[in-house]
């Protein structure tokens, strides 16, 4: 066992110890089932609560004829009173008594009233119950499912909403190591979904996990199942699963999705918990299952792949081939969840949500969660979010731009929660002291961790790791919790004092390197990059400790890694060659996602030529890029765009009528194949011509008409883009004075 929770720290883990909760369904009025695993197996109870709303004064509810009790809260803060009800229906006539009233949204932040929308997170922050009390991440019951369907000829992708883009096979695997496949060359596709729902009932899943379960898999199976007169009938209960529109948050990426809920289970897409990942390493090359797999060391060496070109038309082709792949995908779905998603078990461990809701809520609005819930069990007032203000964040410069090398890394330790902690910085109106509290003992438990972690066997080193994850995530979550707009208890003032102290002790630290004789490199908030003075290589590490005695007692600076060669090109946009000659490119400057293939290739080799010394072979490698277009020895994946179609043909039409829009290459050809294209779909293209300067949405043509004996991509267009990237990066190898083949060190320095 990992980690227990303690039972005088309710703050964090909830007063209530309950074990084994994995699932709480409402079902109306004030009553909840409760599903917990226990010695004798799965355990199905009913409990309730009193459904509550904060409200300023009694004296709001002085029209309200319902049944309702009002208790007053202790201090000063906005919402002083707690109304309860005893019904989920009596309360959400009150709130919308209370909107028209008062005019105000039970939504807003600035109303007289406030309620949490969710009768689960209400009832487990009244109850202080969590998920997973007593229990491991291997006690978990975990499905993984994976569809392989056809494609109408002409069309580049799939759509249920077509009749002949059936599914052809359904993969299966949990968490036992069972496995299997449900082959449309021995089922037909009703027979598929029948079965597919006799399989979950059987297996009786705590969590089902798929990769892009939201917007592939679920919705394709609900509608061919209704295509059948059939319903996914995945419940504990037998009900029918739940869709809903929804929106997922990963740093900047905004991700619209259509949500599933399972009654009595959880269901987790991968595809979230791998952009999460991506948000704090930004090492992806891509969010697809496959590459992910291979990045995380998951692959297996007999690991099936096809070419997606051919997958469409496998199951008539090669059924077995196509089985051995779904399997595989399934298996390295397991995975990904296992290695990803033990953070997110212990999160809800904590937190007052299921643990599907603890992958989408924001960590921000988890910490907001934890301090309800304790100043509503200390029946303790609650303030309104403060108004929202902007203020100077962290310390952010490029004082070298080029190539430098070699380049240590430090880091000061938590740098915003040791000034919290060091400086005792708190919300102003957190009388109970929780935030600092909780700080305090999450950090604690971290360390308590990872001490855990070196010293245990390996079957345990995993869980233990993945804990001391989950609560360096949450610490790291505090500072901007003070600036976070819908915090009760967020405090901007704190948050600016914070990130002022930040500042001051980084240029502390780049003062004393450059007092040392090192060579600052990049600061960004807590971190620097400098190269060390001569005397100091082969003794980094030691050198940074010696540095770190600049700090106050609780700041502490580590040692982050030692690098051959860094390019160092704008703020938080660089390339970092490893030890072992990894290539590490970071920034949005730098890498894209919305480029071409061959212009990601070229990069890479390009900065990899660069910061291994062989800055004069970056001409020829761009001459061999071009050689090959110009040959034509690329498929279109190289060359070729996809986009995805949000809105109708007919939409897109009206909007480009009124001048709405601008014109889209994907959309032009939706509307000129005369196919029956849907919102969702999504279109590869192409440019063709014979000039680099084209308008895209004429010259566009579908990858899937690209004939390699007649190939037309436009070489021009193409070879215009590599030298534009080229050119862009030339004076970094090319100095201004025209000394060709000599590679500076250093330039623009500042």
């Amino acid at each position: 066992m990992p980690d227990r929770p303690a039972p005088d720290t309710p703050a964090l883990w909830g007063a209530d110890p309950t074990p084994g909760i994995v699932a709480v369904e409402f079902d109306g009025g004030n009553r909840v089932t409760v599903f917990r695993r226990g010695g004798s197996g799965l355990i199905r109870e009913t409990d309730t609560w009193p459904p509550f709303l904060f409200l300023e004064s009694p004296d709001l509810l002085g029209a309200w004829t319902g049944p309702v009790e009002v208790l007053g809260l202790d201090g000063p803060w906005d919402y002083r009173a707690l109304a309860l009800f005893p019904s989920w229906d009596d309360l959400s006539r009150a709130v919308t008594r209370l909107r028209k009233t008062t005019g105000k949204s039970p939504r807003g932040l600035d109303g007289p009233f406030y309620w949490i929308a969710d009768p689960v997170q209400q009832y487990l922050m009244w109850s202080g119950r969590t998920f997973y009390k007593g229990l491991r991440f291997e006690d978990l019951r975990r499905l993984q499912i994976d569809i392989e369907t056809t494609v109408t000829p002409g069309f580049e992708f799939p759509n249920p909403e077509r009749e002949a883009d059936r599914i052809t096979l359904v993969s299966l695997a949990d968490s036992t190591g069972w496995e299997a496949s449900l082959r449309s060359d021995r089922l037909d596709e009703a027979g598929m979904i029948a079965e597919l729902n006799r399989i979950v009932a059987q297996r009786d899943p705590d969590v089902i996990e798929g990769h892009n379960l939201f917007n592939f898999d679920l919705p394709y199976l609900e509608a061919r199942a209704k295509r059948h007169g059939l319903r996914l009938t995945w419940g504990r209960d037998g009900s029918a699963v739940r869709s809903r529109s929804s929106q997922f948050s990963a740093a900047e990426r905004i991700v619209a999705y259509t949500r599933y809920d399972v009654y009595g289970r959880q269901v987790i897409d991968t595809l979230f918990l791998v952009q999460l990942y991506d948000v704090t390493t930004r090492e992806l090359p891509d969010f697809g299952l496959k590459s992910v797999a291979r990045h995380l060391g998951l692959s297996a060496d007999d690991r099936t792949y096809v070419p997606a070109g051919e997958l469409a038309g496998l199951a008539e082709a090669d059924m077995e081939t196509l089985v051995r792949y779904g399997l595989d995908d399934v298996r390295e779905t397991r995975e990904i969840a296992r290695v990803l998603g033990q953070s997110h078990f212990h999160q809800a461990q904590m937190f007052p949500f299921s643990h599907q809701n603890t992958v989408v809520r924001g960590t921000a609005t988890r910490i907001d969660a934890l301090l309800l819930r304790e100043y509503l069990r200390q029946r303790h007032a609650v303030p309104k979010p403060p108004p929202k203000r902007s203020f100077a964040g962290g310390y952010t410069d490029v004082f070298v731009t080029g190539v430098v090398g070699p380049v240590v890394q430090c880091d000061v330790r938590s740098l915003y929660p040791s000034i919290l902690l060091v400086f005792g910085i708190r919300p102003s109106k957190d009388d109970l002291d929780v935030f600092l509290g909780l700080l305090r003992d999450l950090t604690r438990r971290r360390l308590e961790a990872k001490d855990r972690a070196r010293a245990a066997p390996p079957e345990e080193r995993s869980a233990l790791e993945a804990l001391q994850s989950t609560f360096k995530v949450l610490i790291n979550s505090f500072y901007g919790y003070l600036g976070f707009p819908q915090g009760h208890l967020a405090d901007f003032d704190a948050a600016e004092r914070v990130a002022a102290e930040g500042r001051r002790l980084i240029r502390t630290v780049l003062e004393e390197l450059r007092r040392r004789g090192a060579q600052p490199v990049e600061v960004d908030t807590d971190g620097v990059y400098f190269v060390p003075p001569p005397e100091a290589l082969g003794e980094e590490e030691a050198f940074v400790r010696d540095l770190g005695a600049v700090l106050p007692e609780g700041i502490e600076l580590e040692f982050a890694g030692r690098y051959r060669a860094m390019f160092s090109y704008r703020p938080k946009n660089y390339v970092l060659l490893t030890e072992d000659g990894d290539l590490r490119i970071r920034g949005s400057g730098l890498r894209s996602r919305g480029i071409e293939k061959f212009q990601r290739v070229f990069l890479e080799e390009m900065f990899r030529a660069l910061l291994e010394g062989r800055a004069d072979e970056i001409p020829k490698i761009k001459e061999r890029f071009l050689e090959d277009l110009r040959a034509h020895r690329w498929t279109p994946e190289w060359f070729a765009k996809t986009e995805t179609l949000h809105d109708s043909l007919e939409v897109y039409r009206k909007k480009r009528e009124r001048n709405a829009r601008n014109a889209s290459a994907a959309y032009e050809l939706a509307l000129a194949s005369g196919r029956p294209y849907r919102p969702g779909d999504q279109v590869t293209y192409y440019v063709t011509g014979d000039s680099p300067r084209v308008r895209v949405f004429e010259a566009a043509r579908l990858a899937s008409e690209w004939d390699p004996a007649h190939p037309d991509e436009n070489t021009a267009y193409y070879a215009a883009k590599l030298e534009a990237l080229y050119r862009k990066f030339r004076p970094f190898w090319e100095p201004e004075d025209g000394g060709k083949g000599r590679q500076p060190t250093l330039f623009n320095q500042g």
